[in-house]
């Protein structure tokens, strides 16, 4: 075996060590109590999908996708993201079951990238999908369901950042005039080049009016007030209809109580393409991606030769666990250590320990190399050695 790689891992690709791995499995199991009573019914999907079904309708990027062929020669994917292998499930052995339907999953997914740079090629998400529900009033539940799940885990700052796909979509081409200009200026939001977007504005072959406007986007960032100012920027039905869907969210977002955990953002350009409507963005602590993230997808579903509305949302749970600075945790483990002649005695002794709920680790004396070691490792030990019993509690 070569040195180079027999410690090293695949680019992108993280070690679980057991400290962390049970602080994960709290919040998870936190996470999944709350989504539970929320009336979401979590499901799994397969590690690997056919690239021409759930891999084309993702809307991550061909280049970040894994790809590998399978002994038929078809190509398979590992999921890029949970929102595509889910929509196939609803579209097909679902599509009976009644709509909406109110489905959840945790689960690993898979994104290749080219230099690391502290982004995972692998990580974990837990997240929610509404199906079949075109209402303003299943956006709302998303994001006041992913505060809730927030809260529950002890995220004490943080801020949902909410805007709207069609309104950014409606100013941008009615002021340039084609996709391709459009697509340049949300190259600079999505990067959030705010210098960078302002100087290309400028550059721009347009009246002075018109750079106002693309301007002034930047300044809807705020409370509900900048509502009122975004529909002085946009003249076209679509935009109308998004800066009422925004009204009708926040006032919806009031009566759950949740207003002062959100802020109007409407700069934001999701790397999600199939994103149609309403978009938000999970931020806490001093981590410089969201946390996690969501919005409406009402035309995904056609890919599957279905027309079905939905919303959802995604959290990268070791984004999570950074943001909510959690330590690793120390486990209480009862470390039972026997000789041979006491062994059935220590091994009644560690069954009666483990039916009390207890974690024992029930460990020959003759199988340590370190005794000190070894010891050191338990939160309370017992000795069955020779004819008589100590206890020591460490």
């Amino acid at each position: 075996m070569s040195k180079l790689f027999m410690f090293e891992k695949p680019l992108g690709m993280r070690d679980t060590l057991p400290s962390l791995y049970e602080v994960k499995k709290q919040v998870k199991n936190t996470m999944t109590t709350e989504i539970n009573q929320w009336g979401y019914q979590f499901m799994e999907t397969p590690t690997l999908e056919y690239y021409e079904t759930v891999g084309e309708a993702s809307a991550i990027l061909d280049q970040q996708l894994f790809k590998l062929l399978d002994q038929q020669g078809h190509t398979l994917v590992l999921r890029p993201d949970m929102t595509a292998p889910i929509a196939r499930v609803a579209a097909s052995q679902l599509v009976n079951d009644g709509y909406p339907l109110r489905l959840a999953y945790s689960a690993n997914v898979f994104r290749a990238q080219q230099n690391e740079l502290g982004r995972p090629a692998e990580f974990e998400q837990i997240g929610v999908e509404c199906i079949g529900d075109r209402s303003t009033s299943a956006d709302a539940e998303m994001i006041a369901l992913m505060i809730s799940l927030l809260k529950q885990v002890g995220v004490t700052t943080f801020t949902i950042a909410i805007g709207h796909v069609g309104f950014l979509q409606e100013l941008f081409l009615d002021i340039v005039g084609n996709e391709e200009r459009a697509g340049t200026l949300r190259r600079y939001l999505y990067e959030k080049n705010y210098v960078g977007y302002r100087e290309h504005v400028k550059s721009l072959s347009l009246s002075s009016i018109d750079k106002k406007r693309l301007l002034s986007l930047l300044d809807l960032r705020g409370d509900s007030s900048k509502i009122g100012l975004a529909t002085e920027l946009v003249e076209g039905e679509a935009g109308r209809k998004a800066i009422e869907e925004l009204k009708q969210l926040w006032t919806m977002l009031e009566a759950y109580g949740v207003q002062d955990n959100v802020k109007l953002d409407l700069n934001i350009v999701s790397h999600m393409s199939y994103y149609t409507g309403i978009v938000f963005e999970a931020y806490a602590g001093n981590i410089g991606f969201p946390i996690g993230n969501g919005g409406r997808y009402d035309q995904l579903f056609q890919k599957f030769d279905r027309d079905k509305s939905a919303t959802g949302f995604g959290i990268h749970l070791d984004r999570l666990l950074e943001a909510k600075d959690s330590k690793k945790t120390a486990v209480s483990i009862h470390g039972v250590l026997f000789s041979q002649e006491r062994r059935e005695e220590a091994i009644r002794f560690a069954g009666l320990k483990r039916k009390d709920g207890k974690r024992v680790v029930l460990q020959d004396i003759s199988g340590v190399e370190n005794l000190d070691a070894c010891t050191s490792s338990f939160h309370e030990v017992t000795f069955f050695l020779g004819k008589a019993r100590k206890e020591n509690e460490s």
